[in-house]
């Protein structure tokens, strides 16, 4: 059975995104292009929210992006990408699909499916929706060094106490730490 796996940049007081969702606090290093690079040729499918599909399709189709970065912008536009939203009526991303509805069925179908993994990037409120369905089997959370005091939580709504396990760590060279979790059986 494939996996669901967030991999998603963090802050150290659990942010996603800084107040209007600035992104200029994450670090960024060989280490990180490494590591995106063995994550992207390990999955075989991108789930998104509508906030983060728009923001990242709006930068890995530019042509500056597709010529300085070959390897990860060839990955981030030629994977399957499944975008969950109720307020887009269509997707224009190549290799994008757009789901409304039964997405918990639409999840565990693929997870079904023959294939390699599955990665969610960004998209909080899918985290957040997926962690209380209990379909997430691993969390990676990349943890950069800074306290933004505010921005786009990683988990909101969560009713419930979810336990995990820590399975692994890893340190990059920039000072960014990435926590590896899986849900607590």
């Amino acid at each position: 059975m494939r996996k669901v796996i967030v991999s998603n940049m963090v802050s150290l007081d659990g942010y996603i995104a800084g107040p209007n969702g600035v992104l200029d606090w994450h670090l960024v290093d060989k280490d990180f292009f490494d590591y995106a690079e063995e994550m992207l040729n390990s999955v075989d499918t991108i789930l998104f929210g509508r906030l983060t599909y728009q923001m990242m399709a709006d930068y890995w189709t530019q042509a500056s992006v597709k010529t300085d970065d070959p390897i990860i912008a060839g990955k981030m536009n030629g994977l399957p990408k499944i975008v969950f939203s109720k307020t887009l009526d269509s997707v224009e991303w190549e290799n994008s699909i757009l789901v409304k509805d039964n997405i918990k069925e639409t999840v565990l179908e693929l997870k079904d499916q023959p294939g390699k993994d599955i990665v969610i990037l960004g998209s909080g409120s899918i985290v957040s929706l997926f962690t209380q369905m209990g379909i997430i089997d691993e969390y990676r959370m990349i943890v950069n060094p800074v306290i933004l005091g505010g921005g786009i939580p990683e988990f909101t709504g969560i009713t419930e106490r979810k336990i995990l396990e820590l399975t692994d760590v890893k340190r990059f060279s920039s000072g960014v730490v990435m926590l590896y979790f899986q849900p607590k059986q």
